[in-house]
Parts: structure tokens; sequence; C-alpha cells
């Protein structure tokens, strides 16, 4: 019965250890948070440049992309018509 009384001692021993450790990292996390804050609020506009620049740089690819895209599909579009049309021409004749 003894041995029962003290695992129970130390598993309460345990707890009240436990328990301190997480009210401690508790508090160290508010702390770096309360003095980190000004850093943060420095660090926002700088943030807000950073992502319009991102916007302006993924606009500026996509915008070439599509360009690109163009450039390649027009071409064939035009060789395409210029097989097609007199094909469509023969076909309607006959």
């Amino acid at each position: 019965m003894f041995e029962l009384l003290a695992l129970l001692a130390v598993l309460a021993a345990g707890a009240a250890v436990l328990g301190v450790f997480v009210a401690a990292c508790m508090a160290v996390k508010f702390a770096l948070k309360l003095v980190l804050l000004p850093v943060k609020l420095l660090l926002l506009p700088v943030l807000a440049i950073v992502a319009i620049v991102k916007l302006g740089v993924l606009f500026a690819v996509g915008a070439a992309f599509v360009a690109v895209i163009a450039a390649v599909v027009i071409p064939i579009v035009i060789v395409v018509a210029i097989v097609a049309v007199p094909v469509a021409i023969i076909a309607a004749l006959t």
C-alpha cells in the first residue's frame, strides 16, 4: 500500500512540476511577445513594401507569360489560316 501512496505522490509532484513549467513557458512567451511588439510594428511597413513588390513581380511575370503565349499562338493561327483558306474555298466550289 505504501508503494501506491509513493507512486501517487510522485505523480502529483510531476503534475505540479509540469504545471509550473507550462506556466513559466506561457510567461516567457507573453514577455517575448510584449518585448518584440515594437519591432513588429516597425517592420510592418517593410512587410507591406515587400508584399507590393511581390505582387508587381507576379503581375509582370504573368504579363510576360501571356505575351509569350500570344507570340507563339498568333503565328500558328496565321499559318493555319493560310493553309485552311484555299482548302475551304476549293471545298466550297466543289
